[in-house]
Formats: C-alpha cells, structure tokens, sequence
C-alpha cells in the first residue's frame, strides 16, 4: 500500500482511506455482514485510516468498527487509524438540528467515542462543522486537552474555510482538513487548498466520486429509498442529474481510452492532485472496495489530465452539493 502523511505534524497513513458513513446511514439501507467484510478487505489490502463520525447512525458506525477490528488479525487492528467526526445533533427520527462544540460538550462526545470504539485513543479527532455559538480556538483548545491527556492523537479539521483554518492553527498544530474535493467539487482550489499548504495541513477529500454520482455506475433511471439522503441533494435531481451525468459520459469515454473505470479515473485525478491529499473513498462493498483501489495503479499523465479538464471543466456541476439548508452550515462555503 502507497502512504501519504497528513500535513507536517500529522500521521502517515495509506494513500486511501475508507469513509465508513454509508455502512451505517444516510444511502439507503446496508449490509451488516457485507459492511465487515469490506472492513476486513480494506485492512487485509493495506488501508489504515477508517473515517467515522459518532453521529453516523448514532454510534451504530463507530460500534460497526469496534466490531471489525476486534474480528480483524491483531496486526491489522494495531495499524488501524480512526478518524472520529462529532459535534451533530440528532434527533430520535434522524433529523439534523445544529453543531455543539462547546469544550464541554467536545470532552463528553469524545468519552462516548471511546467507549464505542473499545480503545483508548482517537487517531484524528474533528468537530463535522464548526458551532456558530463557540469561537473554533475553543473547540480546538478542548481537543488540544484531549490531546495531552493520550485520549486523542491529532487534531483535524472539517468543512471549514482559510480564514477558521488560519484562527485553528493559532491554537495548536492541526493534521488534515476533511472537505469535499472531486473532479465536480472544486471550491477548495482558490483559497482552501493554497491556506492548509501554506500551514502545513494536509487534506482528507471525501465526496471523491460525489457520493456515487460520478462513479460511473448512477443511471438517469434509478430511483432511490426514501432513507438515502441523495434523494434531496440539488445535484441528483431533475435536469440536474441528467446535466451531471453528461459529465459522466464524457470521462467514461476517457476512462474507456486508458482501459480503466469511470470511478478509477475520478479517484486517480484527487490522487494526482498532490502528495498531501488522501482520498476518501466510501465503498459499502467489496467488489467496490477493490474497484477503488485499482485508482492506485493508475496513471494520469498530462494528456489524460487536459482531457479531463476539458471534459468536465471547474465549475461544471449543476446544483450545489447539499440542500441549502445544510450549505448554510459550511463555512467552507462563506
């Protein structure tokens, strides 16, 4: 497996991570059987860093990984990297009703990870999005606490924009940022992406294939559960999605041409984008787990990266890439 370290003061890890969201929530239902095997592959493949958030089904995602890695060979448990997300506030029917980062608030999601988790450290450990009530140096300054007392390794990021990254790192040192960066979410390239390499930050892209949009297995036809959030994102929807799948067709005649996938291609050009990016992939499966990890052995020269400029130039989605309502909690966005 390919390593990447995540920014000056953070760890080294694999070259992909696995974003386990999807195991527990918000695409529908899932696999239990299916979920732990993926688990296991991507451990017996060389994939150290498992992404998570305490919210994801309201710990079931973070109690699915204690389960994996307690069935998992001990060699491939003692590599493992958790990546813990926390902060959301839920409700008893799932609903989203703010963010909590209060230093208080911080120490007391960080006890409950633990527990769930069955260790006695976060690898990386990020509030999902900052709290408009609680200044980020106090959110930070908790976790820094955290820190120097062994119950976290690092201090991550997520969804925040240059100006919360400058304010972050004023406080204590801070790994990665957790945003969404593909081929149809580039908004980090103007001012984010150049602010954490100054810092010495790295990035942690989720949303690689754009929760499957560009992965080159979403048709026009498909019709999704009522409990897969995707059914209320901009971009899947109407001309939207018929607009973003345009996009689609034109990489997979690029894809075609190299002899690879739709989604290899997607994740080959995160990849290609620099040293200090790890790309977030959210396989639920196995057969997409390893379909994923073929993007590892490609390939992009600069041909094949004017081609694909070309093909789906910055800017090129239509639709934002949540319902309003929660792009109003991005302050990567402002």
């Amino acid at each position: 497996m390919q390593t990447r370290t995540l920014g000056t003061t953070g760890p080294q890890t694999s070259a992909l991570g696995l974003g386990c969201m999807g195991m527990s929530a918000l695409y529908g239902d899932s696999d239990r059987s299916e979920s732990i095997a993926t688990l296991h592959a991507a451990l017996d493949a060389g994939i150290t860093l498992l992404d998570t958030g305490d919210f994801y089904g309201m710990g079931h995602n973070e109690l699915l990984i204690n389960e994996a890695l307690r069935t998992a060979p001990a060699a491939a448990r003692e590599k493992a990297q958790i990546s813990v997300k926390f902060g959301a506030l839920r409700t008893v029917e799932g609903g989203f009703t703010g963010y909590d980062g209060r230093p208080n608030a911080v120490k007391n999601f960080a006890a409950y990870s633990l527990q769930r988790l069955g260790t006695d450290h976060i690898d990386i450990y990020r509030i999902a999005r900052i709290d408009p009530d609680v200044p980020i140096e106090e959110t930070v300054g908790a976790i820094a606490e955290l820190v120097a007392a062994g119950h976290v390794r690092h201090i991550g990021l997520s969804e925040v924009g240059a100006e919360t990254l400058r304010r972050a790192a004023a406080v204590a040192p801070i790994s990665d940022l957790q945003i969404e960066y593909s081929l149809i979410s580039r908004g980090i390239e103007e001012t984010i992406l150049p602010t954490a390499r100054e810092l010495g930050i790295g990035i942690t892209a989720y949303g690689v294939l754009s929760r499957g949009l560009i992965s080159g297995h979403f048709s026009r036809d498909r019709r999704l559960a009522a409990n897969d959030f995707r059914g209320m994102s901009p971009r899947f929807q109407g001309g939207n999605l018929d607009r973003n799948l345009d996009l689609v067709d034109a990489l997979r005649k690029i894809a075609e041409q190299k002899g690879i996938s739709v989604a290899q291609t997607a994740i080959a050009w995160v990849l290609s984008r620099g040293e200090d990016i790890v790309p977030l992939v959210g396989a639920r499966r196995r057969d997409r787990l390893t379909e994923a990890l073929g993007a590892l052995e490609v390939t992009l020269d600069a041909d094949d990266l004017a081609a694909i400029e070309r093909a789906i130039p910055a800017d090129a989605a239509a639709g934002d890439r949540y319902p309003t309502d929660q792009m109003a909690h991005l302050d990567s966005e402002r």
